[in-house]
């Protein structure tokens, strides 16, 4: 198998896309973050001191997909149409559940861009409820679906 983002000489470079055609690319990354009873329940009543937790979480999860290319130093800079971030409370659980959903119609896939969103916004339920809770532990962040490109991905968790 050959390693696309390394050259002839072993280092590291990015991969040139501008042969590929231009196609509708979508990527759902899912995670989670596992907390303690009474923290779901304050993040459900919005209870927090520092706010709103589920807002917060969805923007940061919002911007930080924007903001892919900035921080993983060979992802290429995409016109991302559309970015959404879902967060649903599973009590039975206690756990946080994060879906991230990015779009673009461009030569190279969204799912670097959807993993981020997730885990940013994972980070960010972390930050706002650290103060309550010393049990948090954030974790199975996966890409979930890929389409548009050479292949698709579907799996569930």
């Amino acid at each position: 198998m050959e390693l696309t983002h390394v050259n002839g000489n072993g280092e590291a470079r990015m991969v040139d896309v501008g042969h590929k055609p231009i196609t509708t690319r979508t990527a759902v990354a899912v995670g989670r973050v596992f907390v303690q009873p009474e923290t779901l329940r304050l993040i459900a009543e919005n209870g927090m001191k520092k706010g709103d937790v589920l807002a917060t979480a969805r923007i940061a999860g919002i911007m930080a997909a924007k903001k892919t290319a900035e921080l993983i130093p060979l992802c290429h800079s995409l016109p991302l149409t559309s970015v959404s971030v879902d967060l649903a409370l599973d009590q039975t659980n206690c756990r946080m559940e994060i879906t991230a959903t990015a779009s673009c119609d461009y030569k190279t896939g969204v799912e670097m861009e959807a993993l981020t969103a997730a885990s940013v916004a994972a980070l960010t339920v972390y930050d706002m409820c650290k103060a309550v809770d010393k049990e948090m532990v954030i974790g199975d962040i996966t890409l979930v679906k890929k389409t548009g490109g050479k292949s698709d991905i579907h799996r569930t968790i």
